[in-house]
């Protein structure tokens, strides 16, 4: 299972725009987001109903800045499923440059379980 996202890289996904004198390149951060939603997007079709995912792991290189406006397409791809543990091999390229790469996992998680011991109504 696989899926894929892409972005217009906007001024407040940049590292300048959290923090003051830094440069308006793709923020670390949000380019991890982009991957642990591209693996959600892989699996949620699996999912029965009632059940989402978390993520749980990252380990993830940038490998290159990246500017506002470029485009930026994120893919991830399950390599293995343990038992409630699904793992994804992630990466993130502008045009066919790499600029992220590594691996992330998602636990999968009952919601109304969940809900019920975070007190949630």
């Amino acid at each position: 299972m696989s899926a894929e996202r892409t972005l217009v890289v906007p001024p407040e996904r940049t590292v300048g725009h959290f923090l003051p004198d830094m440069p308006m390149v793709y923020a670390t951060p949000m380019m991890v987001l982009e991957m642990e939603m591209a693996s959600g997007d892989a699996i949620r079709g699996c999912l029965e109903k009632g059940w989402i995912t978390v993520g749980t792991e990252v380990d993830i290189r940038h490998l290159a800045a990246t500017p506002v406006g470029a485009t930026v397409r994120t893919t991830a791809r399950v390599i293995a499923v343990e038992r409630r543990v699904i793992r994804f091999e992630v990466e993130a390229f502008e045009g066919e440059r790499r600029i992220g790469e590594g691996r992330h996992a998602r636990g999968l998680v009952n919601l109304a379980n969940f809900n019920k011991r975070m007190g949630v109504k």
